[in-house]
């Protein structure tokens, strides 16, 4: 049965997981098919915020290698 309340993460947040800037974030999640859990407003702006899985965002940080150049190693094995 799934987590009838996950808890999810705002890009900022989940940039600070990840050690980098948002908007560093936001491209990474996307570059690893990451997909939107929700979205909500921003309480002072009133702009659009993404909320992202925390659960999805642990996996990636320890799925990822920082500095890890794969088409370099690609090209190494040919």
């Amino acid at each position: 049965m799934s987590d009838p309340a996950p808890e999810l993460w705002t890009t900022e947040e989940a940039a600070n997981h990840l050690g980098i800037l948002p908007k560093s974030a936001s491209g990474l999640l996307s570059r690893r098919g990451i997909k939107r859990a929700d979205e909500a407003r921003h309480p002072e702006s009133g702009r659009t915020v993404a909320l992202w899985h925390a659960d999805d965002i642990r996996n990636l940080r320890t799925s990822r290698r920082p500095g890890t150049r794969t088409d370099l190693l690609n090209k190494e094995a040919s």
